[in-house]
């Protein structure tokens, strides 16, 4: 990858970031309406000398596209 993409990358997961505290503090409003994806109980792997625990869950909230939307709007300034 070039390192242009790199940045556009790391906006879009600080916007979620962004998006995800946006949704914390106006809790309780249309903000946090949103889906969640992935697994809902994590996988296990015993081989009995190291134990592998396997999971991902994205939660997809209305402040998290907001986050993203704004950080596209930023890489398109810096670029």
């Amino acid at each position: 990858m070039r390192k242009i993409n790199w940045v556009l990358l790391v906006l879009i997961l600080v916007g979620f970031v962004i998006g995800r505290f946006i949704g914390t503090y106006f809790s309780g409003t249309f903000l946090n309406y949103g889906q969640s994806f992935g697994m809902s109980s994590p996988a296990v792997l015993d081989l009995g000398f190291v134990v592998l625990t396997f999971g991902l869950t994205i939660n997809i909230t209305i402040a998290s596209v907001i986050g993203v939307v704004i950080a596209l709007v930023v890489y398109r300034f810096i670029r």
